[in-house]
């Protein structure tokens, strides 16, 4: 039997998983471990390495090749890796000493990415648009991030990392030229107004109190904080332009939203009415905006579907 392998890495914990069939439902093993993340670069590969091989004892099943999400993503002119929060990972050939030490072809994409061919191939949008042809997968969180899956010609869906491996990172395009300094260097970026910090930041500015999102969210829909409604409407706003930015430069078929801000019921409805003043379209929005369908798992069903 083929199987499909994939691993998600993260700051804490790294999970692997074996598939029968390009299916939530076929799970033949799910594991998780710790990262150890404070031990190094050496001590990170070396867990990895470790849980395949214990996958493959327990199933009895020989890797064939592995797909790999993670924090960050791999620079195409060096395959080393850039961009992670898991820093002792950047300038790092990852992909090169996985495949060295498990003597398997690897494939590594980012979080973003991998939520996106997830809900793409296994979650939410072949239920919705079974005939897509471009997918943005969104993840607003503690950070933003997005992800393209394109259909190829064979019917085969992908993953568009880009020239520079900078695929969908809308997060760190501009929406506020006055706004909150980001780490990447500009300022109001994307990331620095729709993540959940970013937006729990603005309410404490105008407030002076510190609340996290689900809060804000429950005195809006009460009525009973101004400084509340304030700030989601100033989200749904912003998320509005945001969003028809993706719409006039990729048109896709659906944008999936993940992550915690994702949740907000809002977004859905007045936010995608936001995006009517903005899109280039007459003032229709006929892009679905999505819930997505495989919560956490969605990494390690990305990363194993990268090693198709």
């Amino acid at each position: 039997m083929q199987t499909i392998w994939g691993i998600d890495l993260g700051g804490t914990k790294i999970e692997g998983v074996v598939l029968s069939s390009p299916s939530p439902d076929a799970i033949i093993i799910r594991k998780r471990i710790d990262t150890e993340a404070h031990k190094g670069y050496e001590h990170i590969v070396g867990r990895i390495v470790g849980l395949v091989q214990e996958l493959e004892r327990e199933t009895g099943y020989k890797a064939p090749s592995l797909g790999i999400c993670t924090p960050g993503t791999v620079e195409p002119s060096n395959s080393l890796m850039k961009n992670c929060n898991t820093t002792c990972l950047n300038d790092m050939p990852l992909q090169g000493d996985l495949s060295e030490k498990l003597g398997i072809p690897i494939f590594i994409a980012n979080d973003a990415n991998c939520f996106a061919l997830a809900e793409a191939t296994m979650g939410v949008v072949p239920d919705v648009v079974p005939d897509y042809q471009c997918v943005f997968g969104v993840i607003m969180g503690t950070g933003v991030g997005g992800g393209v899956v394109i259909k190829g010609k064979d019917g085969q869906p992908f993953v568009l990392n880009g020239t520079q491996g900078i695929g969908g990172e809308w997060g760190h395009n501009e929406l506020e030229s006055n706004g909150y300094d980001c780490y990447c260097g500009k300022k109001g970026c994307v990331e620095q107004v729709l993540s959940g910090p970013a937006l729990q930041r603005y309410y404490a500015q105008i407030s002076g109190q510190e609340l996290k999102m689900k809060e804000i969210v429950a005195r809006h829909y009460a009525g009973t904080d101004p400084y509340a409604s304030q700030t989601i409407d100033r989200m749904l706003e912003h998320f509005g332009k945001a969003v028809s930015v993706l719409m006039n430069i990729l048109d896709p078929d659906a944008i999936v939203l993940g992550g915690g801000v994702g949740n907000i019921e809002l977004l859905y409805t007045e936010g995608v009415e936001r995006a009517k003043k903005y899109i280039f379209n007459s003032g229709r929005v006929e892009t679905k905006i999505l819930r997505p369908k495989l919560g956490d798992s969605a990494g390690v069903f990305g990363a194993a579907m990268l090693s198709i």
